[in-house]
């Protein structure tokens, strides 16, 4: 049975969208077969920057779940007991996104409500920020900036969402609640930014959008499946995962840099 308790560790029985997106990456993420698969079976760990565990202590303030979040990060702390300048921001930033009515209506749903469902043949499991029943699915998102567009080789601009690859993320959200409640809801992020003077927003994101990257879904899902059934992973080389278990074997050529 899958719960709040056991949603990490069942790597193996589920995809998620953090573990499709290690796999296949997004504009602004590469993914590793390799890594992905280490991780999943329990050979590795990403240590987590400061700049996610800023978000991540955002993400606690907002499910209820601060003081534990604190207990279990000491690192967010000087020696004299006071919170790093990385964490006063965060608390900067809680307090710009709670003063704002709107804001907090879309975060006033049930705080993170697991479901779990199927896509393309692979089961998937959900955690949502905040779950409005019958009204709509909301994301937090804490971001160096909202507004600040992102190049893509051979694409151009693009919005930090799909440059993350949340539309991806909001595609799977919104399919696995239809699954289970039989109701199309809309998909929101609530972003706010850690500049010195925190903006925040609240986006819907299109269904539009949320098509096309579940029709990007459709191969690659099976694709990742496959790797997770037996296959043999794909390293990428420039992760820390390929660098640290990098062995060797002949010289390369200096082309073979770029």
């Amino acid at each position: 049975m899958l719960n709040a308790e056991n949603y990490y560790d069942l790597k193996k029985e589920y995809l998620s969208v953090s573990q499709y997106k290690d796999f296949m990456g997004s504009y602004g993420t590469l993914g590793c077969e390799a890594r992905a698969m280490a991780t999943v079976n329990g050979e590795w760990e990403e240590v987590p920057s400061t700049a996610m565990l800023v978000g991540s202590y955002v993400d606690a303030w907002f499910s209820g779940e601060l003081e534990q979040f604190k207990s279990e990060h000491p690192e967010c702390f000087k020696k004299d007991g006071s919170l790093k300048a990385e964490f006063v921001k965060a608390e900067k930033i809680i307090e710009r996104a709670s003063a704002d009515e709107l804001f907090m209506s879309f975060m006033s749903g049930e705080k993170q409500t697991i479901m779990t469902g199927e896509i393309f043949g692979s089961p998937f499991k959900i955690k949502m920020d905040s779950y409005i029943p019958d009204k709509a699915i909301v994301d937090l998102k804490v971001m160096t900036s909202i507004s600040e567009p992102k190049w893509v080789r051979d694409t151009g601009y693009m919005d930090f969402v799909r440059y993350w690859g949340y539309d991806i993320q909001g595609a799977v959200y919104q399919e696995i609640v239809r699954q289970n409640t039989g109701k199309t809801l809309p998909f929101f992020i609530a972003a706010v930014s850690k500049e010195s003077e925190p903006d925040i927003q609240i986006i819907h994101v299109a269904d539009r959008y949320l098509e096309e990257a579940m029709d990007g879904l459709r191969p690659n899902v099976p694709y990742v499946q496959a790797i997770k059934d037996g296959g043999i992973p794909l390293r990428c080389e420039r992760c820390d995962y390929c660098k640290r278990t990098r062995v060797l074997t002949k010289a390369i050529e200096l082309e073979d840099l770029l």
